[in-house]
């Protein structure tokens, strides 16, 4: 299925967002100008998946892996770029893990979500009464504070 490369565009506040980020304060950029990273950001989204689809198809793979993405930008000499996408590949997989095993908690537990959120709305419960107990004992105690701070100054 071949996508006409009219009918896909990026975000255009996200790249002048990322436009103005890179850019110094005192510079501005046209709209022709982000029209033309906008293009180009197409253009070559479209020739490294097209590289990596290539790379997944010589492995009999279904499926684009970040490796195969990893190995057209290498073909595609951007090598520059591998580094810093295996640093945040990492992170991204850290994250899937934490994502993992809160879920994994979640269906170990044996409760349903209806009982889940049921503590959940009673520790809220606990949670503001112990901050009401404790706003009204630290008024008291402001206000034997205030009550000795009166004395002084009237012994004054």
């Amino acid at each position: 299925m071949a996508v006409d490369s009219e009918d896909v565009t990026l975000p255009k506040a996200t790249v002048q967002k990322i436009i103005s980020e890179v850019l110094d304060s005192d510079l501005t950029f046209g709209k022709e100008g982000r029209e033309i990273i906008i293009q180009s950001g197409v253009e070559f989204i479209m020739i490294l998946s097209a590289m990596a689809s290539e790379m997944a198809e010589n492995e009999a793979k279904k499926t684009i892996a970040p490796e195969h993405v990893l190995k057209a930008l290498e073909e595609l000499e951007f090598n520059e770029f591998i580094p810093f996408l295996q640093e945040i590949l990492v992170e991204f997989k850290g994250s899937q893990r934490v994502k993992e095993k809160r879920d994994s908690k979640f269906k170990k537990s044996g409760l349903s979500e209806e009982e889940l959120l049921r503590q959940q709305e009673e520790l809220f419960r606990q949670s503001r009464s112990r901050l009401h107990q404790n706003s009204v004992s630290g008024a008291s105690c402001d206000d034997e504070t205030n009550a000795t701070s009166n004395e002084i100054k009237k012994e004054e």
